[in-house]
């Protein structure tokens, strides 16, 4: 089910590679290689009586990612960290938090074909700062491995070029960890929430930190120059417990559009869509602009921007 969900979700990719024939070879340079980018993006509003209304704006958006490649023999490993910071001001309110991310990869391969790899994979995701309610300051949502999720994954890597990867794995170990003792208790991010005493109330310190799950993983990749100066990428992740409710398959999708300007200047799109079956978000059921319960539902972000790329 994990495999066929992710070439339905990316039904480009095969006629893709099939169109660009053998435009990108195989991996095959030994030793290491290095490198990486670094974008910040910006985006200001200014006004000054203006009858329409609205609010001046100031919001930043930083962007880093190194990578490590290293090829010795038939045997491969990749490292890569992925670090996402954004901040915004709105009219005379404080600076808020937009965007918090950090996501490490690291990948071992043992080539036994010439485009199959048997592969372990870990992945880690987290976020730096705390997160707290816009309504309520005191209110914590999130913070630093609060939560992280981590994937181990054994599988067989499919790596017929460079711009392509997808990697299966029947046996995966999904790990997600809630680190700060309120937000367990609460049961937040798919954690057991704390028990109750005979009177009802929530007995502090009971909450579940940590929830293991065991299933079947797949992870797609693929980058691909469209066009002079534009590049597209996208990023699939498929998650399904063996133990409960195998058909709610866990998605991760991120796409990206680059768009070059010069040396230093770029532009960018990015998507990103989750769902998780664990992982309740907040409903606004009444239509008040106030969430008045929580459910399970589809999440999606969308980032534009424009701004300065530095690479290395």
């Amino acid at each position: 089910m994990v495999l066929a969900l992710g070439w339905l979700a990316l039904p480009g990719v095969a006629l893709a590679q099939t169109s660009e024939s053998s435009a990108a070879a195989p991996d095959t340079v030994q030793g290491w290689r290095r490198g990486g980018v670094g974008t910040l993006n910006f985006s200001q509003v200014s006004l000054s009586n203006w009858a329409p209304g609205g609010q001046s704006s100031l919001s930043l958006l930083a962007i880093g990612n190194v990578f490590l490649h290293n090829r010795r023999g038939q045997n491969t490993f990749d490292t890569s960290l992925d670090v996402v910071y954004g901040s915004l001001k709105a009219g005379k309110a404080k600076i808020r938090k937009s965007d918090d991310r950090l996501e490490f990869n690291a990948k071992y391969g043992r080539q036994f074909t010439k485009v199959l790899y048997y592969a372990f994979q870990v992945n880690l995701k987290t976020q730096l700062t705390p997160t707290r309610d816009i309504e309520r300051p005191d209110s914590l949502l999130s913070r630093f491995f609060a939560p992280a999720f981590i994937l181990a994954s054994v599988g067989i890597d499919y790596k017929p070029n460079d711009q392509l990867s997808v990697f299966v794995s029947p046996l995966t170990g999904k790990f997600t960890v809630v680190a700060d003792q309120t937000l367990a208790d609460a049961g937040a991010f798919g954690v057991e929430a704390a028990r109750r005493d005979a009177a009802g109330q929530l007995v502090r310190g009971s909450g579940q930190q940590f929830r293991q799950e065991l299933g079947a993983y797949m992870n797609v990749k693929y980058r691909r120059p469209v066009w002079e100066n534009i590049t597209f990428q996208s990023k699939l992740d498929l998650f399904s417990n063996y133990l409960h409710s195998p058909g709610n398959v866990d998605v991760n999708w991120e796409t990206l559009i680059s768009f070059k300007v010069n040396k230093f200047i770029s532009s960018s799109l990015a998507t990103t869509l989750v769902y998780d079956d664990d992982v309740l978000v907040p409903i606004d059921r009444n239509d008040d602009g106030v969430p008045d319960s929580r459910g399970r539902r589809i999440q999606f972000k969308e980032i534009l921007g424009i701004g300065l790329t530095y690479r290395f």
